[in-house]
């Protein structure tokens, strides 16, 4: 099983997830050494601070703050997290994620709703027209 398998099962809730499109970010070869190499990008499965600090090292943008921005639009991110469904796509233009950020969340069964079934997983996408969105869902059910 890969990291991003792994991550996305909810086996590695320590960990957070990036995706980063060829042409978002400068160096994406050195981000290729560490991660995963997809059709279009890269993905990086990195300890919680650490990944904060690589995501904001590569988008000049702090991951929480960025999180906060996305939640603002509902959007569908693919299974595999790597692009998704832009709640703008209805608009002209390319739509195709730039980057991606997820985190997990573990079960907490003192909560209704989502974070009672299972452990959740927190995707937040950059489009390449400007919308920030994200999705939630229980690992390993989407």
């Amino acid at each position: 099983m890969s990291d991003r398998e792994a991550f996305l099962a909810g086996d590695r809730p320590e960990d957070v997830f990036m995706y980063f499109a060829d042409d978002a970010v400068s160096g994406i070869d050195a981000l290729a050494d560490h991660g995963e190499r997809v059709d279009d990008g890269v993905v990086l499965v990195v300890e919680g601070d650490s990944g904060r600090s690589a995501f904001q090292n590569a988008t000049d943008m702090d991951p929480m703050a960025f999180a906060k921005q996305a939640m603002a639009n509902d959007g569908t991110v693919d299974a595999d997290a790597t692009g998704g469904v832009c709640p703008d796509s209805d608009e002209e233009g390319p739509h195709d994620a730039r980057f991606v950020f997820a985190f997990a969340e573990e079960q907490n069964e003192e909560v209704e709703g989502l974070y009672n079934d299972g452990d959740v997983i927190h995707a937040y996408v950059q489009c390449t027209c400007g919308t920030a969105y994200s999705e939630k869902w229980l690992a390993g059910e989407k």
